[in-house]
C-alpha cells in the first residue's frame, strides 16, 4: 500500500472555517460545521474508493 503524505490544515483556513462560530451548536450541533467537514470528507474518501478490487475479481474469474 502506497503510503499518504500527511498535510496540516492550513491555519488561514481553519480561521475562515470557524469565523462565524457563535456557540457551540454552530460547531458540533445537528447542521454544525463539524457535521458539514465530515460529510465532505466520508464522501471524498468514497469516491477515492479503490475500484480496482471488484474489477480484479471479475478478471480473475472470468479469465480461463
Amino acid at each position: 500500500m502506497m503510503a499518504v503524505a500527511k498535510k496540516a490544515a492550513p491555519k488561514e483556513l481553519l480561521d475562515s472555517l470557524l469565523a462565524d462560530y457563535r456557540k457551540p451548536e454552530d460547531l458540533i450541533g445537528e447542521n454544525g460545521l463539524l457535521k458539514q467537514l465530515t460529510k465532505l470528507l466520508v464522501e471524498k474518501a468514497l469516491e477515492a474508493a479503490p475500484t480496482h478490487l471488484a474489477s480484479s475479481a471479475f478478471n480473475f474469474r472470468y479469465s480461463a
